[in-house]
């Protein structure tokens, strides 16, 4: 059963791999604007037909010379002019009508792909690289345009041009045009290994985009780390090393890309000399126009021959990067298959033998977890780094999804509620707060709030012990904070962090560390607002400093993923076990002198 699985998945793994399969779904995104394309196809069309008619122009200029009527010569440069007019019209059609489609699937593509990263789940967040996804909506979306437009539009525009070079050859002497057939099997085994080749290096490049990517993400958002550790070398020997590689693989591209064409070339030329020689043989009876026609077209030939060659070398790279962004949306989005919804909760919460692994680990993250919390109980979650404390709470919002056991919010099981609604019962704040590239009050009114009146927004900021800060800024609640907060302080930080939740004002608040990384001054001010935001709501504690934990209605003991003592903090220090040793050694820091 196993093996059939995995054959069956291989095989489709393989068939989203091939080249038609993703080019066809790519055309997916152009059907919408079939209308546009069928103009731009006109206007190809007409751009290709005029083509064969300079062939004719010829003989008729050549034959009139030989002749001693001379009455059509003085129509011969207004056909020339009108000819040059009608073929600028075609490409002018199919230029700028491609043009659009491309733009539109461009865009379509990657508002698709951004919005299916927002409904991904933790998890794929966690296992993927962060250069890759965010080269992907960069550069591979780009790298889908050259098969979208650029390679396209010659790919159409130089395959209709061909065709009527060929059908005029055809017309003029059948049998002669055979020598041009002959080569299409050599062509074509060529195409079908450039096009293997060329793909397959593509993948590589746009792989070697994504390391590119992610060390500068990496350099960029710890750049204090990386200054204050020294390791300005390190990183430029980093991304020298992954540029180098990129070079390597364009380099491989290019020399791929670059043989193709003369190659091509050259057995075009060869079928030339073949026609050329075949024609002064079986052309002996034909007139001196008809004859220079014919080569003029023949020899008009190798070039769309050629750039039809080169379309398809950035069509296949096109098509390595449509596949790229085709894996993103084939991931699957979160499990939201709950149909409960609650207007609000009143935060009871229930754990029933949790148990959670972690992607691809052979250990238990937590198990075995049964806990009741009671609405508007204080828990906190305490023990050594590593415990499960930080895995269990993202249960609950169901950041990850528990494999068994079950936990139940108002009695109702979390699994069963809107993933949505689920998540507006719960606030969260952490330790390492996000924040936006936007003003105060948009990071303050994130999200569903956006759009709240001002006065609440003023008010939760002044809940918060934020108030006082912000009206020093420049602009106030206007003032843009910079990227994640550049401009504001540790603690500053943090108030808005609690300012949002205090907002959102939902009945399960979960704080994640939320002082741990502040000065006395700036933890007073958090633990404050933080005594303010927890009044009434039921909230999830994990903290190290004993000043939050103490007066929590129920310490939570966890070792190793399960739990190992639960109580008052009293009744924990009488009991002697795990959280008294903890207590008196003063481990993981989370003790702190009480006279202090």
């Amino acid at each position: 059963m196993a093996l059939k699985f995995s054959s069956d998945f291989e095989m489709e793994k393989k068939k989203k791999s091939n080249s038609f399969y993703v080019y066809k779904r790519l055309m997916v995104y152009v059907f919408p604007y079939w209308r546009l394309f069928i103009i731009s196809v006109i206007g190809f069309v007409i751009y290709a037909s005029t083509q064969p008619l300079f062939a004719v122009i010829t003989q008729y200029i050549i034959d009139t010379l030989n002749s001693e009527d001379r009455e059509g010569m003085m129509y011969l440069p207004a056909f020339f002019v009108g000819l040059f007019f009608i073929r600028g019209l075609g490409s002018f059609l199919g230029n700028y009508f491609l043009g659009r489609i491309s733009g539109n699937v461009v865009h379509n593509l990657r508002c698709e792909i951004f919005n299916h990263y927002t409904s991904l789940p933790a998890l794929y967040f966690d296992i993927q690289n962060s250069g890759y996804m965010i080269s992907r909506i960069t550069h591979n979306v780009g790298e889908v345009t050259r098969a979208t437009t650029d390679s396209a539009r010659a790919f159409i525009r130089e395959g209709f041009t061909a065709i009527g070079l060929m059908g005029y050859l055809i017309m003029a002497n059948w049998q002669l045009s055979l020598v041009f057939m002959a080569i299409t099997p050599i062509v074509a085994i060529m195409v079908n290994y450039i096009s293997k080749r060329l793909k397959r290096l593509s993948h590589n490049l746009q792989e070697t985009v994504g390391d590119m990517s992610h060390i500068v993400t990496e350099m960029v958002t710890g750049n204090r780390i990386v200054k204050s550790f020294g390791g300005e070398g390190y990183e430029k020997k980093r991304f020298k090393s992954s540029s180098l590689d990129n070079r390597r693989q364009h380099l491989k591209l290019i020399m791929t890309m670059s043989i193709n064409s003369p190659v091509m070339q050259f057995i075009v030329s060869l079928a030339l000399a073949g026609l050329m020689y075949l024609a002064l043989l079986m052309m002996q009876d034909s007139g001196t126009g008809e004859f220079v026609a014919y080569m003029t077209a023949a020899f008009m030939l190798p070039k769309p021959i050629r750039q039809l060659s080169d379309a398809n070398a950035e069509i296949q790279r096109g098509i390595a990067a449509a596949e790229s962004l085709f894996q993103v949306l084939d991931e699957p989005a979160e499990i939201d298959e709950g149909s409960y919804v609650a207007s609000s909760v009143k935060g009871q919460l229930v754990f029933r033998s949790v148990g959670f692994k972690y992607y691809q680990a052979e250990e238990w993250a937590v198990k075995n977890i049964n806990l009741d919390i009671l609405p508007g109980q204080s828990v906190a979650l305490v023990g050594a780094s590593g415990g499960g404390k930080s895995t269990l709470v993202n249960l609950i919002p169901r950041f990850y999804e528990y494999d068994v056991g079950e936990i139940m919010l108002d009695g109702v099981e979390l699994k069963k509620y809107q993933l949505t609604n689920l998540r507006n019962q719960i606030a969260l704040v952490t330790q390492h707060v996000v924040l936006f590239n936007d003003t105060v009050a948009n990071n303050i009114a994130y999200g569903q709030m956006e759009g709240f009146d001002q006065d609440r927004i003023v008010q939760a900021a002044r809940d918060a012990n934020a108030l006082e800060f912000i009206e020093k800024l420049p602009n106030g609640m206007e003032t843009l904070i910079g990227e994640n907060g550049f401009n504001l302080s540790g603690g500053q930080r943090q108030r808005l962090a609690i300012a949002r939740a205090l907002l959102k004002n939902a009945p399960v608040l979960i704080l994640d560390e939320a002082t741990s990384a502040l000065d006395t001054k700036s933890e007073r001010l958090v633990q404050e607002a933080l005594n303010k935001i927890m009044k009434d709501r039921t909230t999830i504690i994990i903290a190290h400093r004993l000043s939050t934990i103490e007066n929590a209605d129920k310490i939570v003991v966890l070792d190793h993923g399960e739990i190992v003592e639960q109580g008052r903090h009293q009744e924990l220090m009488r009991l002697g076990g795990k959280y008294s040793k903890l207590h008196l050694k003063h481990q993981d820091g989370f003790a702190e002198e009480k006279n202090k």
